[in-house]
């Protein structure tokens, strides 16, 4: 088994309602999947880290601070693996920035703005300078739609934004409008351009999408609905064709939002983290690979699960609500078991693990 893997959690601050302090270093026992926070290395102080994403390179860490002028943050790692502050924080483009990714080339940080109940969704490009630091925005595009859903979808909500496997298109969910907005990016001026919008069923709410590792199907965790959708994806146009849907919890009758969705390397399962239910959901895929079938529900080792990532045979939740982070074993099934007690972070919200 590899040496303990040092993961770096989010949380939301008093500033912006929860009770964490920020970044908190934890180390992953692969062996056991037990997590404990790293003694030699203090918290990192800042506002409302609600997503993190690494650079290519692995000496950046990057976060969106959530509030409504929205900024992001950058982060030297250092030998020990901890994180300093480089640069000061720009701003996001938009309002209650909530999702961050690097483009593959490691020139371009593209940042999703949630907006306001007046505010639209937007869509935010920073160039990085040669070190991985974001030194000015490029570009902001503003998404149009609503949806059928009083008091979520008044408006445009981005909520995550991606660059497709094969790097032609970055893909932008928008849980307001029910789409997924395809934009070409100009890698030589930081500039989106529209290339499709891909409407998906009304209602729905589209939170986060999760490539097939063929990249020719995405899944994507629909918050509003309570289910998960397979779609097929064109790499030629960036369009998405909607294909199946699958309840995300077998606990009907729970009010239930989807959060966190991941799809395994291996392209065999899908796991969605389950607000409500409390669960982590995990999925065979179909041998057509865009239907989804429930293999079991596990608990999340929590309250609220909303972050999920991979890391070391573990998928690790971040549970919100309880404050408690937990890393659940994948077994050969696709299934999912707890064998070590969740550590304790406030508010924890997201995980990042570098390599």
């Amino acid at each position: 088994m590899p040496a303990h893997i040092l993961v770096h959690a989010g949380s939301y601050t008093p500033d912006t309602g929860g009770d964490g302090t920020g970044l908190t270093a934890l180390r992953l026992d692969p062996a056991t999947g037990a997590m404990t926070a790293d003694p030699g290395l203090p918290d990192v102080p800042v506002s409302g880290p609600s997503f993190l994403a690494a650079h290519p390179s692995g000496r950046v860490v990057y976060c969106t601070n959530e509030a409504e002028s929205g900024t992001v943050s950058a982060f030297a790692r250092q030998p020990d693996g901890g994180l300093t502050a480089v640069g000061e924080p720009l701003p996001s483009g938009g309002a209650n920035p909530c999702h961050v990714s690097v483009h593959p080339s490691g020139e371009w940080l593209l940042t999703a703005n949630y907006g306001t109940d007046t505010a639209p969704g937007t869509v935010g490009v920073h160039r990085l300078d040669a070190d991985g630091v974001p030194v000015e925005l490029t570009d902001v595009v503003v998404h149009e739609g609503s949806g059928p859903v009083t008091g979520r979808q008044e408006g445009t909500h981005a909520h995550q934004v991606v660059t497709d496997p094969e790097g032609r298109f970055v893909l932008a969910v928008d849980l307001g409008a029910d789409a997924v907005f395809a934009y070409r990016l100009d890698t030589a001026a930081g500039t989106l351009e529209q290339a499709a919008v891909s409407r998906v069923t009304p209602g729905s709410g589209p939170r986060h999408l999760a490539f097939a590792p063929a990249g020719d199907v995405v899944w994507i965790a629909d918050e509003l609905s309570s289910s998960v959708s397979g779609l097929r994806y064109d790499t030629a146009t960036g369009t998405l064709n909607p294909v199946s849907r699958t309840p995300a919890t077998m606990a009907m009758g729970t009010p239930n939002q989807p959060g966190g969705i991941v799809a395994s390397p291996c392209g065999r399962f899908v796991w969605v983290t389950n607000r409500g239910a409390d669960t982590v959901a995990a999925f065979r895929v179909s041998g057509a690979g865009d239907i989804l079938y429930p293999i079991a529900e596990t608990p999340s080792g929590g309250e609220w699960p909303r972050g999920l990532s991979l890391a070391a045979g573990h998928l690790l939740v971040s549970n919100q609500r309880s404050g408690t982070l937990a890393a659940l074993r994948i077994l050969d099934t696709g299934a999912l078991e707890q064998r070590a007690p969740a550590a304790a972070v406030p508010s924890v919200i997201c995980t990042v693990t570098v390599s």
